[in-house]
């Protein structure tokens, strides 16, 4: 399986396994409007969502979506030189400490030292082969609680 670099964010939320870029590559409309009820009001100017704006190639592309944009955790990360917060000493810092949302800053502590560890090949497919299906291993999103294939309950985040 090849990885894409653009999936690689800063923050360590793997971008090939988030649900905005997954609705975005497969243009599941109805995904994309459940997306929509998630998240809007919920992230900084979100107020006016549409299923529109779920759309992203990934955090290091030009097509991101609209958090993503405004990321200060990809903000900080790019001003300092660093490729992410696997290679900052300050983490985590105040900018994880306030993340919006809760699963989110879960798998951000949780990933961050693996990346360190690991590198960066290696914890791109370690966060591939954790959101796949452990029965029937279709491919899941974070935040997922059970496979939309098989419907398996999955504890993954």
């Amino acid at each position: 399986m090849e990885i894409n670099p653009e999936f690689a964010a800063p923050c360590g939320l793997y971008c090939g396994v988030c649900a905005i870029q997954l609705a975005h590559r497969e243009n599941n409309q109805k995904f994309k409007e459940v997306l929509v009820q998630v998240y809007k009001g919920k992230l900084p100017n979100s107020e006016n969502m549409t299923a529109e704006d779920i759309h992203c190639r990934g955090c290091l592309s030009d097509d991101l979506f609209g958090h993503c944009v405004q990321c200060s955790i990809r903000t900080c990360t790019k001003e300092k030189g660093y490729k992410g917060c696997h290679e900052c000493s300050d983490f985590p810092c105040l900018l994880i400490d306030e993340f919006p949302i809760p699963v989110g800053k879960k798998v951000i502590l949780r990933a961050i030292p693996h990346w360190r560890e690991v590198g960066t090949g290696q914890w791109m497919a370690d966060e591939e082969k954790r959101y796949t299906c452990p029965q029937c291993g279709s491919k899941l999103f974070r935040g997922a609680q059970r496979c939309n294939r098989c419907k398996t309950a999955v504890s993954l985040d």
